[in-house]
């Protein structure tokens, strides 16, 4: 079979499934920073993740997937640990002091740090000019967002905490990085593949150990000592509920499935839409101004990501001639021999999922 080919979908329920990984996707950083109006950051991290992975594995458990595995549990859980912990800790922190937008800015430039600390392609990626130009532009644009909010914190009693803020995001970026890297190159053998759980699955183990550190993190901090469920504004559950169930599972529910339907480098371009949506909702529904230096930073970043991941982009296409050319010209049984599996999320150019 063809590396690639796709199942036949419903055209409406394809875009309505792109609509929710662009624009859902998008709008968490919103509504992450709506919340935090009447929840403090880790017991909204807590609530977030302790419901979804409940649901999460209500859901696997009712499709008859396997839930447990100790070595895939532990890895899930090291894994969660940077991605759904850290790094959504260090984005539920910084937006008390920066807007949403400017999250999704910072979360989009993470592709910097894939290049840069995936060691095993080093060779690979250093050699290529576009992706090299890729990282210098994306240094460029954070160093951006930093001048920006250096200028605006003159005239802001909260200055510091928003270069410490976007400090934050970086490292939280950098820790969602490390920890996809991890994933990457865990070693199976072909037994342990067998035996590895689906990864619905895997990513609910990642949200229980999150929503586990959230809770514990919540308690040592005293937030729990001082946070009132009758102090939580109705609109405020709803944004809660909203990052529950179209953030975390909608939202991945719908990723996972068009990874099944639709080419694995088509389903990456929601990397490129989510920190526009969230740009936009900033402006016209938060008090935070969006500058030009914000947008300029955009562009700048989200140019940095097309370049870096260009060389991916001219060989996935290339493939994809080169396959259409043999079907034009003989039969499958000319066409050059690739394993029957799935498009997986190792097969995507390095982007943020679970937001």
């Amino acid at each position: 079979m063809l590396q690639g080919h796709k199942k036949a979908a419903s055209p409406l329920m394809v875009v309505v499934a792109y609509f929710i990984i662009y624009v859902v996707w998008g709008s968490t950083f919103f509504f992450i920073e709506k919340a935090l109006h009447s929840f403090p950051p880790f017991i909204l991290g807590s609530f977030r993740f302790v419901t979804a992975s409940a649901i999460l594995m209500s859901y696997c458990a009712i499709k008859g997937y396997k839930l447990f595995n100790k070595r895939s549990i532990l890895e899930a859980a090291f894994v969660g640990f940077l991605l759904l912990f850290v790094d959504m800790a260090g984005v539920i922190w910084a937006e008390q002091y920066v807007s949403g937008g400017v999250a999704a800015i910072i979360a989009a430039a993470a592709a910097i740090w894939f290049i840069l600390l995936d060691k095993p392609k080093w060779k690979e990626n250093f050699s290529s000019v576009t992706t090299v130009a890729g990282v210098v532009l994306g240094f460029i644009g954070v160093v951006m967002l930093f001048a920006e909010q250096i200028m605006a914190s003159n005239d802001n009693a909260n200055g510091n905490l928003k270069i410490i803020a976007l400090c934050i995001l970086v490292l939280g970026s950098i820790a969602w990085t490390v920890g996809s890297l991890a994933s990457k190159y865990f070693k199976k053998s072909e037994a342990q593949e067998k035996e590895d759980l689906h990864v619905m699955v895997k990513t609910a183990w990642q949200m229980v150990t999150a929503g586990v550190l959230f809770n514990i993190t919540a308690l040592f901090t005293g937030e729990y000592a001082s946070f009132e469920l009758s102090s939580v504004a109705p609109v405020d559950w709803f944004n809660l509920a909203y990052l529950i169930t179209f953030g975390s599972i909608l939202a991945f529910s719908s990723y996972i499935w068009l990874l099944q339907v639709r080419p694995a480098m088509e389903v990456s371009t929601y990397a490129y839409v989510n920190p526009i949506i969230a740009l936009i909702l900033s402006h016209f529904f938060t008090s935070h101004a969006v500058t030009s230096l914000q947008i300029v930073g955009l562009a700048v970043i989200l140019l940095s990501v097309l370049l870096m991941n260009w060389k991916a982009y001219r060989t996935k296409l290339s493939t994809k001639n080169k396959n259409k050319k043999i079907l034009q010209g003989g039969t499958l049984d000319t066409l050059p021999k690739h394993d029957d599996r799935q498009t997986t999320i190792d097969d995507l150019p390095e982007a943020e999922l679970v937001h």
